[in-house]
């Protein structure tokens, strides 16, 4: 093999024993991640925010982000349940960039698996501990996903990953609400297809184990836009595209039609400040049809303290190094709007 194997890491049980979670933190991940189960089930008709930064970089703005966060969230309670993304992996086609927390605890240096795995088993502790959030997180690696597992309260499977046979079944056999986005390529029926595969029971090999998955019946749909073989993104939060998924939600008969709307990506060209037009005119479709309001449950905003992006080294606190975000400004303002508009 091509490939140097340099030192095996600590399993996720031991990781958890150095770095465990206190009885009152289970206890909110918990009732987090009960409250979020209801909203999917339509027992409870709050609105869902998956919002935060592109990616986790740093503990400090992070955890103030979140803060910040937090103190919305007691003002917006009776309408809105935010779960802010704490996204500590991130997806490289190229092979360049950034890949997140997880390989680089320190951005401007060099990857230390190890180390990243402890990083974001701690900035997620801490999120809940100071914050009483429960947050999310992309599964980019199935196999890592065990690191955590009694952490997290939303999981999204990329638009790179939907079609991966082993996110499916992991997908299949977790404890929270899995989002599956449509692929790049736009093509839902990939996104129904993946949501059908983790709604159903599985028997398959995980970290060297037979493992068996009982469904996930919170597995749900991410509209995010697309690309055409041009290369131009072509936006799925329309009117007549959440009505088609509606109508393929109808033939399906899957458990707990839902939705989340992503804001960014191909559906603003990655333009972070069409987030707010996006949001107000997904809003009005749910305001003209009872349909798309049922299905609707949220949206997925990429946000951060200063607006837009910056370079790895740049040193620009709370301003992503990644895809470009809204700042906290105009994020306060957007999330009053939804609020009142709803």
């Amino acid at each position: 093999m091509n490939m140097i194997f340099e030192r095996k890491l600590a399993i996720p049980q031991e990781v958890k024993q150095m770095y465990p979670l206190s009885a009152s933190a289970k206890e909110t991940v918990e009732s987090k991640r009960e409250e979020l189960k209801k909203i999917f089930s339509g027992e409870s008709d709050k609105f869902i925010l998956v919002i935060g930064p592109c990616s986790a970089d740093r503990d400090d703005s992070v955890l103030d982000y979140i803060g910040r966060l937090s103190e919305i969230q007691e003002k917006v309670k009776d309408k809105i349940f935010i779960v802010p993304r704490i996204y500590t992996n991130k997806p490289r086609t190229t092979g360049d960039g950034y890949k997140g927390m997880l390989h680089q605890p320190d951005p401007n240096q060099k990857p230390d698996m190890f180390k990243g795995i402890v990083a974001i088993r701690e900035l997620h502790m801490k999120a809940i501990e100071e914050t009483g959030f429960a947050c999310a997180d992309e599964m980019l690696y199935p196999e890592n996903y065990r690191y955590l597992d009694d952490l997290l309260g939303y999981v999204a499977i990329g638009a790179r990953s939907v079609e991966n046979q082993q996110h499916r079944l992991t997908a299949s056999g977790i404890e929270v609400p899995v989002g599956m986005k449509n692929p790049t390529s736009g093509d839902i029926s990939v996104m129904m297809n993946s949501i059908t595969a983790a709604q159903h029971k599985h028997t398959f090999i995980y970290r060297g184990w037979e493992v068996h998955s009982e469904g996930n019946p919170y597995a749900h749909a991410i509209l995010r836009g697309y690309v055409n073989k041009h290369g131009q993104a072509i936006p799925n939060y329309h009117y007549e595209d959440i009505r088609h998924l509606y109508e393929t939600y109808e033939k399906l008969g899957l458990e707990n039609p839902a939705v989340i709307v992503d804001t960014n990506h191909s559906n603003s060209g990655k333009d972070p400040f069409q987030q707010i037009r996006i949001s107000k005119e997904i809003l009005m479709s749910k305001r003209y049809s009872k349909d798309i309001d049922k299905l609707v449950k949220g949206f997925m905003i990429e946000s951060y303290i200063e607006d837009g992006s910056q370079k790895i080294g740049e040193g620009c606190y709370g301003k992503s190094i990644t895809d470009a975000c809204l700042g906290w400004d105009k994020t306060e303002r957007l999330i009053f709007d939804i609020a009142d508009m709803l």
